[in-house]
This record gives structure tokens, C-alpha cells and sequence, in this order.
């Protein structure tokens, strides 16, 4: 029995990960529009969404069907470590805080865990997949814009158990597609993954009143409205 999952969330989320791209903030930083304080809270956003997937995970590494997608080698909460070092030095953790948005994206992973906790193969795709892809993007535009060498301050992108890339996403999405799981789990897997697509996409939006405070609100609208215009213009052709 194959659940091809892994198709199923490729196009059941192809509306959330465009919508996810264009969030202001991303817009913004995919055209090299990278402050360096918005970046370190960012990732600081982040260390606590992997800090409580990651357990999550690790505590459900025994379920028959989460088990196959157990994979340590993903974690980033240590490299995440590395880089609020970075930032922010040694005492980074009496620095660093949840926001509203992350705290309610916390919350909802500790709600599946105790509930439903196959729903977090929609969270992990979301995050772990997106790391692997259009996170290598972002790695190099932060290293590019903030004048970054090596991996300092993006040690959260380097991948450092996964030489290649491509082979792992494949392998994830085979096991994804093995999983004996029937149609509703199927549809349930990919609704979450979309809810998990809208709680990164409340987190990205956070960051743009930081943004705007240092670029301006007429720059901010500019770089993210040019980008509008053009995909309108190519929706119409």
C-alpha cells in the first residue's frame, strides 16, 4: 500500500508555499533587503519552533509511521545555537524571546503531539523541506548582504550530515509515499502541512514592522509591490 503522500503534500500546498514566498519580509530579503537585526530575530523565531518540533519528533520516533521519517540528521536546533551566538554572544538565551506568532506556532505543535501527533509529518515537510531548498537561497543572499564567511551566522542552512541534498529530499519523499496510511489521514497529513505554511507565514510577518523601521515604509512598498506588479502582468499573459 503506498499513501503517495509526498506527491499529495507537493500539490495539496503549491497555494501556501506561493503565498509563503510572497510575504513582504521575504520579498524583501530575497532582493538582498537582509538587516541584520531582523535576520538574528528571525532565527531566535526559529530555535524555539525547532526546539519544540524537534522534541516533538524525538518523542514520537517509536510510532510505526513516524519512525521511517525519524531522520536526527535534520535537526537544527544546535546549529540555530550557533548562530544566536553569533548575534548575540554568549548570554544570547537572556536575549532571545518567542513572539506572539511563534508562541502560537509552538503551541499548536505541543497540541498535535498530544492529539494526533502523525499530524507533525505536515510540520516536518514544511520546515525540513523548505530548509533544503529554497533555504540554500537564503543562505547565500544573508551570506552576500550581511558579508558573512563561510557558515558564520547561517549555520542553520548548512546541512552538515547531508552532503547531498537532492538524494535525501528523495529518499524523505519515497518514505513519505511508502507510508501504509489511508485517504483521510492523507488529506489530514496535508492540511496540517498548510496550517503549518500560514503559522511560518504569521512569523515572517512579524519581522516586517522591524524592517520597515529600518528601510522605510516607501522602500518596503516599493520592493514589494514591483514584485506584485509583475506577477499580475504575468497572470494576465
Amino acid at each position: 500500500m503506498s499513501s503517495n503522500l509526498a506527491v499529495k503534500l507537493r500539490s495539496g500546498t503549491e497555494q501556501s508555499h506561493s503565498a509563503a514566498e510572497n510575504v513582504g519580509f521575504v520579498k524583501c530579503f530575497l532582493k538582498g533587503v537582509v538587516d541584520r537585526d531582523c535576520f538574528a530575530k528571525l532565527l531566535g523565531n526559529l530555535y524555539y519552533v525547532y526546539s519544540e518540533l524537534e522534541a516533538a519528533i524525538q518523542s514520537q520516533q517509536n510510532h510505526p509511521l513516524i519512525h521511517p521519517l525519524y531522520f536526527p540528521e535534520l535537526n537544527r536546533k544546535a546549529s540555530l545555537e550557533k548562530d544566536l551566538e553569533f548575534y548575540y554572544g554568549k548570554n544570547w538565551r537572556s536575549q532571545v524571546t518567542s513572539s506572539k506568532a511563534t508562541q502560537t506556532y509552538i503551541a499548536r505543535i505541543r497540541e498535535v503531539t498530544a492529539t494526533e501527533p502523525l499530524l507533525l509529518l505536515g510540520h516536518a515537510y514544511t520546515r525540513y523541506m523548505g530548509d533544503l531548498s529554497g533555504g540554500q537561497m537564503f543562505q547565500k543572499v544573508a551570506q552576500s548582504a550581511l558579508k558573512l564567511s563561510d557558515y558564520e551566522g547561517t549555520s542553520f542552512y548548512n546541512f552538515e550530515q547531508i552532503p547531498d541534498k537532492k538524494a535525501f529530499k528523495d529518499k524523505y519523499r519515497q518514505a513519505l509515499n511508502a507510508l501504509p496510511i489511508d485517504d483521510v489521514t492523507v488529506e489530514k497529513i496535508v492540511a496540517e502541512a498548510n496550517h503549518a505554511f500560514r503559522l511560518n507565514l504569521h512569523v515572517a510577518q512579524e519581522l516586517e514592522g522591524n524592517l520597515i523601521a529600518v528601510i522605510g515604509q516607501v522602500m518596503f512598498n516599493t520592493l514589494t509591490q514591483s514584485q506584485n506588479g509583475s506577477n499580475e502582468a504575468a497572470a494576465a499573459k
